[in-house]
């Protein structure tokens, strides 16, 4: 009801009906502010709740997200191993290519596959003369190592005794498994061979020679059942 129509019937009353009325007006005007009150009170709780719930369910969210990282960091940290390997110094009682055997089994267990931190790695352990000499050219020319593949081949040229291409070649003939595990016997047939560049051995010799080699079971049987073309071919059905 608006003013002006209060005030017409206020007029046609007397002064006590006019105060009851005016009264009764007023508890009306106050009871129906109170009701708002009330409504935007339970609407604010409910919206109040609504963030708490959904603060909740973002929290939870962001601890299953880092438990999940940590789950994975933990998963990566078991999955790399630390092995240790000798020093080579470059003297003839050192066998380079057993520490390049060493080198490349460290380099996989620890995951390391940025071709500079392989190189970083691998001089790392160096001492005495191949030290001093990679340090040397390294002065001369930060670039000097280029790769792995690189650091291996000059140190190998720095370092072999002669004639080890023919030694190498006579090795890889004759190389067997033993006691070693399929993995081991494999890198040391991958290094013999990238140590016979200027003749190397065709791929079917290799096989055969990787396959002759391996001890007596049933994965020798079935890798002779096969037609192989490749001795990584041959290496990723025996491992």
């Amino acid at each position: 009801m608006g003013i002006h129509a209060v005030s017409v019937m206020l007029e046609a009353l007397n002064r006590d009906a006019q105060h009851a009325t005016i009264a009764k007006f007023i508890q009306n005007e106050l009871d129906a502010e109170r009701e708002k009150v009330a409504l935007l009170h339970q609407q604010g709780s409910q919206q109040a709740e609504l963030l708490r719930e959904q603060g909740a369910q973002q929290f939870e969210l962001l601890i299953q997200q880092q438990a999940a990282a940590g789950g994975l960091m933990q998963s990566r940290r078991t999955e790399t191993l630390t092995i240790d390997i000798s020093k080579y110094r470059g003297v003839e009682e050192d066998s380079l290519l057993r520490w390049f055997v060493e080198l490349d089994d460290a380099i996989r267990a620890r995951h390391i596959d940025d071709g500079e931190m392989q190189v970083a790695f691998a001089q790392s352990n160096l001492a005495g003369r191949a030290k001093t000499w990679a340090l040397g050219l390294k002065f001369h020319d930060p670039c000097a190592f280029g790769s792995l593949g690189v650091f291996k081949s000059r140190l190998r040229q720095t370092f072999e005794p002669p004639r080890a291409e023919f030694r190498a070649r006579t090795e890889l003939l004759k190389l067997k498994q033993g006691n070693r595990d399929v993995h081991a016997y494999a890198q040391h047939i991958r290094h013999l061979t990238s140590c016979i560049s200027s003749n190397p051995v065709d791929e079917h010799t290799l096989v055969s020679v990787f396959m002759q080699g391996l001890a007596d079971d049933p994965v020798k049987t079935h890798l002779f059942r096969l037609e192989l073309d490749s001795l990584e071919q041959a290496i990723s059905i025996a491992e």
